[in-house]
């Protein structure tokens, strides 16, 4: 038996919908949040395939995606980018000029209103010579779990440990 996508729910009728451009397969319950796809069917010169039963559902292959996250961005970046800027006596623009980047982008960085990816950073770091990125720490799920409210669980405490 196959599970809605979306809810979660076990559903021996899930359906293919596009919700949000996302190809899914949901129960009828969701159905009203997406629109309906229809399966296609095969030309007259494709081979049917024999009827073998219901196919086993689809489980996406297990990844861990915070694997490779070594490093994230400090807390105070704006203030560090902004201290450092006036340390050197440049201006919004000069630094722009330095990195590569629009004024109107140096502005919103430092006022919080756009954070830098992570390309920007290393050439901030560079010209700046400060330190934006810091070694991530490692919380266990015990931890997690006592940080957050009640006995909910997060989608934090799904994260695979090594």
């Amino acid at each position: 038996m196959a599970s809605c996508e979306m809810c979660g729910t076990e559903c021996p009728t899930c359906r293919p919908a596009l919700i949000d451009g996302v190809k899914m397969m949901v129960c009828p319950a969701c159905m009203k949040h997406g629109t309906p796809l229809v399966q296609q069917r095969s030309s007259p010169m494709q081979k049917k395939k024999p009827f073998s039963g219901p196919s086993k559902p689809y489980t996406s292959p297990k990844r861990d995606v915070f694997k490779k996250m070594e490093k994230e961005l400090v807390s105070d970046w704006s203030e560090r980018i902004k201290s450092a800027r006036e340390k050197k006596q440049l201006t919004r623009e000069q630094l722009g000029f330095r990195i590569g980047e629009r004024t109107v982008t140096i502005a919103k960085i430092e006022n919080e209103d756009l954070r830098p990816s992570d390309k920007i950073i290393q050439k901030l770091e560079k010209e700046l010579e400060i330190t934006l990125m810091e070694e991530v720490s490692k919380v266990s799920t015990a931890e997690k779990r006592s940080i957050g409210s009640g006995s909910r669980l997060t989608l934090g405490d799904f994260i695979k440990e090594e």
